[in-house]
């Protein structure tokens, strides 16, 4: 395989930030030059290879690793499929990916894991992996399934799109997954808590369907009665209430339980301040084994008003304490990932009450112009963020700019303004509250293995 010089670049990971070029050999990173370097011809003096590649002074970053899509593949191939989430992944300048099982038919066995794998391997962008769910066919039930999958191509397990109700069968399948080391995501949400909350959605649902009003419009209501939007608000306040307590009670109720089986604890779009507080409790009492993820969408919107509150998504988008608490557990490592829970939903599913955003094209402008420019995260630590941290949780070789390390790199621009255009999305998704907002970072190209698979410099 030929050698590939990347050069008149500004090198960022968890650890540099620096004018510098990297030398790649079969799909690896095999040296890196911390000089500045601005011509072909100092690059060809640095290191003979067979392709030059002038990254024109973007910022090259590790390939971004989404812990947690949905793909809706198989089955649901009208919300998503393989190659359009593939390729929106690639533009967002993601490496990896993983995928959630609540698909239809559920992905509840290694073989339909390794094929959805397989296929999207085939399409040559993002690599996939793909999550088996905790309980077969998400039946609440039976973990037996659990005992035939392994790390190397299952590297996480969960019940994802909701939660395992039994505290004892989802002791079962963490023991399972501690014995093989593999990572289980937890959406925590009480089930009978969330039924409660259903009611008042459909009673929003019903109310703007009555008064033509959009469930996938996020922009402020023009010409609608006062009292109109006075039901619409109360009815989600009830909800979101609910919907509080049933992801803090399961956080804590989840947090325990791995506690006991010695699994490596997941714990997937935390959006509450309470429930954060737990982790960093259970963190400083000695807990190794546990990590958490916020999205850019609870990062960078809060909820409990007008319009946002209207943007149906699970878990809600919260009260603007709870989006300042996220961010300050990312600042004290608290939280530890960065994953978009990029749900692509088609235009009438979001009519007719589906939660959930697009994310996965927008993520870093999102995350770089709310962390970086508006909180003073440095460009080193959204990448640890981003690309690292998950790395590690998922026991990859990849997410830095070393030598060893996996050629998946991402080429951005951090000055870039940009306007959010959903309809310009790979993603069939269309539906995200960032729509029509100014961005300040851009993906410009994805670099996996020895060549550029997304994008142009």
């Amino acid at each position: 395989m030929s050698k590939t010089f990347i050069f008149n670049a500004r090198l960022v990971d968890e650890d540099t930030d620096a004018p510098g070029s990297i030398l790649i050999s079969e799909g690896k990173i095999e040296k890196v030059f911390l000089e500045e370097c601005t011509t072909l011809e100092k690059a060809k003096k640095l290191s003979s290879a067979e392709n030059y590649i002038d990254a024109k002074e973007l910022t090259l970053t590790p390939a971004f690793i989404d812990m947690h899509v949905h793909l809706r593949y198989p089955g649901q191939t009208q919300k998503e499929d393989l190659n359009s989430g593939l390729h929106a992944a690639a533009a967002g300048g993601f490496g990896t990916v993983i995928a959630m099982p609540n698909t239809n038919p559920v992905v509840s066995s290694i073989n339909m894991a390794l094929q959805n794998e397989k296929e999207a391997d085939e399409i040559g962008l993002t690599k996939l992996y793909q999550v088996v769910s905790i309980t077969k066919d998400f039946d609440g039930k039976t973990t037996s399934h659990l005992e035939s999958i392994s790390k190397e191509f299952v590297p996480v397990i969960s019940e994802d799109g909701k939660d395992v109700l039994s505290p004892e069968i989802m002791r079962e399948g963490m023991k399972i997954a501690a014995k093989k080391n593999i990572v289980v995501s937890c959406h925590c949400e009480d089930p009978e808590l969330a039924v409660k909350a259903k009611p008042f959605r459909m009673e929003v649902l019903k109310i703007m369907k009555e008064n033509n009003i959009s469930a996938s419009d996020y922009s402020p209501l023009q010409n609608v009665d006062s009292s109109i939007i006075s039901q619409i608000d109360s009815n989600l306040t009830k909800a979101n209430e609910i919907l509080a307590v049933a992801e803090d009670t399961f956080t804590k109720r989840n947090i325990e339980l791995a506690k006991e089986a010695g699994c490596h604890i997941h714990l997937a779009h935390v959006s509450t301040k309470k429930s954060m507080d737990y982790i960093r409790e259970a963190k400083q009492s000695g807990m190794k084994k546990i990590s958490c993820e916020v999205t850019p969408h609870h990062l960078g919107l809060s909820g409990n008003t007008e319009p946002n509150i209207r943007a149906l998504v699970n878990p809600p988008l919260r009260f603007e304490e709870d989006r300042l608490a996220l961010i300050e557990a990312l600042k004290d490592g608290t939280a530890d990932v960065i994953s978009t829970d990029h749900a692509p939903h088609t235009a009438e599913d979001k009519a007719s009450g589906s939660p959930g955003f697009t994310g996965i094209e927008a993520s870093y402008g999102v995350c770089h112009t709310v962390l970086v420019k508006e909180n003073n995260f440095s460009e080193k630590k959204l990448s640890q963020l981003m690309s690292a941290n998950p790395a590690r949780i998922l026991g990859l070789n990849k997410g830095r700019l070393k030598e060893g390390y996996d050629a998946d790199l991402t080429f951005v621009n951090p000055d870039e303004s940009w306007i959010v255009d959903s309809t310009n999305f790979f993603s069939k998704g269309k539906a995200t509250p960032f729509c029509g907002k100014t961005l300040t970072g851009k993906v410009k190209a994805l670099f996996l293995k020895n060549k550029i698979v997304w994008g142009k410099l």
